[in-house]
């Protein structure tokens, strides 16, 4: 009877994640649709910023109302210049003058300024992106890809390991993982079950296809691994494939991406503890356990 139980259970969760893939398939083919017919509306915007100064104008007034004068004096530039831009700026619609005469962004110009750092990411990320991919990330968390933009890359699997090995360090409450691979290096290892036995809260969701090490089962044993699943300190999910590996505890978080070819690299992530770019994380995290199913170790090889 239990058997049959858990067999329903784990039945009900796959088609709950089937669901879930075809809502964000769905999602991605209803917004490509829409793109594809306001193609030159978005011309125009796009446009319309198409200018360091006209951008640079933007930035400042996200911080506080300018006159031409003042914004003239702030970017070193002639007063008829900045003015020229200023009207081209209102008259696209981003910027309006109050009855003071400063000008202050308007609902669109401050849409443009919240998706421009999505720009700046990937062109500050150039290199890493000429071989890696963002896969199959659902739409919704590429289209906030802009608060990745304070990370710092870190190339190389021993400096890759170094920095996984401190977000264990400093985790006070939680550590999340999504794993492709599981480094179970005795350094690694060790920072973990210390900080399970303060009962630091580990989640992990394991690709069907993740890489784990012959030793694996004697590093179990050897820890009394059971003994953290049994007091739920440690939980477990699976995916069939994971899109993105990601390694975070409450204040910092790092990002590995597929490579062109399409598997997870790890010698190369992104870093940071910017709030921001650790909300992305945890959202995406959040969503990927939402999706997962119940966690079956004959599955992993």
């Amino acid at each position: 009877m239990a058997f049959e139980e858990n067999a329903k259970n784990v039945e009900e969760t796959g088609l709950n994640h089937k669901l879930l893939l075809k809502e964000d398939l769905d999602f991605h083919q209803f917004e490509l649709g829409n793109m594809k017919n306001d193609t030159e509306f978005i011309a125009k915007e796009l446009f319309e910023i198409a200018s360091e100064q006209r951008l640079n104008i933007l930035f400042h007034l996200l911080e506080k109302k300018y006159t031409v004068s003042n914004m003239a004096k702030e970017l070193e530039a002639t007063v008829p210049e900045v003015y020229r831009n200023f009207e081209r700026l209102v008259k696209a619609g981003f910027i309006e003058k109050d009855v003071d005469g400063k000008y202050f962004l308007t609902t669109s110009g401050q849409t443009v300024c919240v998706q421009i750092p999505s720009l700046i990411f990937t062109s500050k990320f150039e290199k890493y992106f000429k071989n890696h991919t963002y896969g199959n990330i659902p739409t919704k968390f590429i289209q906030r890809i802009g608060s990745l933009d304070s990370g710092q890359h870190i190339v190389g699997v021993v400096k890759v390991l170094e920095q996984w090995k401190e977000v264990y360090k400093n985790a006070e409450n939680y550590i999340y993982n999504i794993l492709s691979e599981v480094p179970y290096t005795k350094d690694v290892i060790e920072e973990l079950v210390a900080k399970m036995e303060k009962d630091v809260k580990v989640k992990s969701i394991f690709s069907e296809t993740a890489i784990i090490p012959k030793e694996r089962k004697e590093i179990f044993e050897k820890i009394n691994f059971k003994k953290f699943i049994d007091k739920e300190i440690i939980q477990r999910r699976m995916m069939k494939k994971v899109d993105a590996v990601v390694i975070l505890n409450e204040k910092e978080a790092c990002l590995m991406l597929p490579s062109s070819k399409g598997d997870i690299d790890i010698s190369e992530m992104i870093f940071s503890k910017d709030p921001e770019f650790h909300e992305w994380c945890l959202d995406f995290f959040k969503d990927c356990w939402e999706k997962s199913s119940l966690f079956q170790e004959r599955k992993l090889k």
